[in-house]
C-alpha cells in the first residue's frame, strides 16, 4: 500500500469515526430531552440514571444543551442528605413549531413552544377543503400566529407540521359532496407546496396518527408502553402505541380505524367512519330538522334540543368503537384505549361511559379488556399533533 493510499483509508477511517459519534452524541442528546419531556425536571444525577448514561456524559450533554438554549436549571433543592440538587427541565423558549391540521369541516394553525404551551391559534370554517384555500389560509394565517413571537424570537422556529387525513379526494361521497368536488386533491402534493412558501422544514402525518403522537409527546397523563388511540371528530381516526414509540406503519396509516369495515341493521357492509362520527350525527339532525344544510360546529350548546337523537348516535357508535376496541385487542394485546374528540366534556364523558358499558357486554373470553381512559388535548389534539411533528422529528427519540 502507498503511502497516499494509506493515507486516503486513514482519512476514511477519521471520517467514519467523526461521523459515528456525532451519531451517538446526538442519539444522546434526544435521549436526554426526551426523558425530560416524560418525566420532568431532575438532577443531573437522576438523568444519568434515567437514561442509562454515565454521570460524566450526562453532565456533558446537559451542558451542551444549556449552552444551545434547550434546557435550563431551576432553584436549587436542599435535601435531608447531601449535596443540594439543581433540577434541570426544558427552556419553554428553546424552539417553537407550528402546527397546521387540514380537516374535512375546518382548518387550524397552532404555535406551540417548546414545551407545548399554545402560544397562538386561529382556525377557519368550511363547507369542504380545496387546495387554494388551504394554501391561502396558511400563508395569511402563518404570518399572524407569528406576530404573537417577539421578532428575536421567530428565528427559533425549527419546523412546521401538517396533520390531514390521507387520501382527501377518496371522502367526498360521505361527506355528501357530487363526485370531482374533491378530485383536485390527488395530485396535489401538500407538504411541497407549503414547504415552499417558509425557510423552516414541514413535515406531513396523518392525522388521527398526529393527534395520537400529541397524546403521547404533550399530553398530561402516565400511558402504558402500549396503547390504542381513537379520535372522534366529523370522522374518527386513530392511532397506535407500541413499546412507548409512536407506531406508523409502512405507508403511515397505521391505526387509521376509519376504514374499518362492520355490519349494519340491513345486513351490509359499512365503512366505521359511517357510523361513529359526528359526520353520522350531523346526518341525524338533519334529517330530523328537514335541514339538509345543517352542519355541526363547535357549539354543541345549539343542540340541547337533540338529546334524544345525540343519545341515539352515542350508544350505536359506542358500541361500533367496542366491536373495534375488542377487534383490535384480540390482535395486540392493548392494556389501554384513549378516547379524545371535538367533543365538548359532558358527551365526551358520555360516549367513553357508553363504550365502555358496550364493550362490557360483547364475549369477551380469552381477551384482558383494557382500560378505557379520556384522552387530555381534546378538540386540538390534531393541530397540536401537526406541531408536535418537527418537535419529534428534531429533538425527540423517535415516537
Amino acid at each position: 500500500m502507498t503511502s497516499l493510499d494509506k493515507n486516503k483509508t486513514s482519512a476514511t477511517l477519521n471520517s467514519y469515526v467523526s461521523s459515528n459519534q456525532m451519531g451517538i452524541r446526538e442519539h444522546n442528546e434526544r435521549l436526554v430531552l426526551t426523558t425530560l419531556r416524560r418525566k420532568g425536571p431532575m438532577p443531573k444525577a437522576d438523568i444519568a440514571r434515567d437514561t442509562g448514561l454515565s454521570p460524566q456524559a450526562a453532565s456533558v450533554i446537559v451542558r451542551s444543551l444549556e449552552h444551545d438554549g434547550l434546557l435550563i436549571k431551576g432553584e436549587r433543592k436542599r435535601g435531608k442528605v447531601g449535596q443540594p440538587s439543581i433540577p434541570i427541565s426544558l427552556a419553554p423558549d428553546g424552539a417553537y413549531f407550528i402546527g397546521l391540521k387540514v380537516g374535512r369541516r375546518s382548518a387550524e394553525l397552532v404555535l406551540i413552544n417548546f414545551v407545548g404551551n399554545e402560544i397562538a391559534f386561529l382556525a377557519e370554517q368550511y363547507n369542504f377543503p380545496t387546495p387554494e384555500s388551504i394554501m391561502n389560509f396558511v400563508k395569511w394565517g402563518v404570518e399572524q400566529i407569528c406576530k404573537e413571537l417577539p421578532s428575536q424570537e421567530a428565528a427559533k422556529i425549527a419546523g412546521m407540521g401538517i396533520a390531514t387525513p390521507y387520501f382527501l379526494w377518496e371522502w367526498a361521497s360521505v361527506i355528501g359532496l357530487k363526485t370531482g368536488e374533491m378530485e383536485s386533491w390527488r395530485d396535489f402534493d401538500l407538504r411541497s407546496e407549503v414547504s415552499n412558501c417558509f425557510d423552516f422544514p414541514v413535515f406531513l402525518g396523518n392525522d388521527g396518527t398526529s393527534a395520537c403522537g400529541a397524546e403521547l409527546t404533550l399530553g398530561g397523563m402516565d400511558t402504558t408502553l402500549d396503547f390504542l388511540y381513537i379520535y372522534l371528530g366529523y370522522f374518527i381516526g386513530g392511532g397506535l402505541v407500541l413499546n412507548g414509540s409512536l407506531f406508523t406503519g409502512k405507508s403511515g396509516n397505521a391505526g387509521a380505524i376509519g376504514p374499518y369495515p362492520m355490519l349494519n341493521s340491513n345486513g351490509d357492509y359499512e365503512q366505521l367512519v359511517e357510523r361513529a362520527s359526528l359526520v353520522a350525527l350531523e346526518r341525524q339532525i338533519a334529517h330530523s330538522r328537514n335541514n339538509p344544510e345543517f352542519a355541526i360546529t363547535s357549539d354543541f350548546e345549539a343542540l340541547s334540543d337533540e338529546k334524544t337523537i345525540i343519545d341515539d348516535w352515542s350508544d350505536k357508535s359506542a358500541m361500533a368503537i367496542a366491536h373495534l376496541i375488542i377487534g383490535a385487542c384480540s390482535i395486540i394485546d392493548f392494556p389501554m384505549v384513549v378516547i379524545d374528540g371535538k367533543m365538548p366534556p359532558f358527551l365526551k364523558a358520555k360516549v367513553i361511559a357508553n363504550i365502555i358499558s358496550a364493550v362490557d357486554s360483547l364475549p369477551t373470553s380469552g381477551i384482558f379488556k383494557p382500560e378505557i381512559i379520556p384522552g387530555t388535548l381534546g378538540e386540538k389534539a390534531r393541530s397540536m399533533g401537526a406541531a408536535s411533528l418537527p418537535l419529534a422529528k428534531k429533538y425527540l427519540l423517535e415516537i
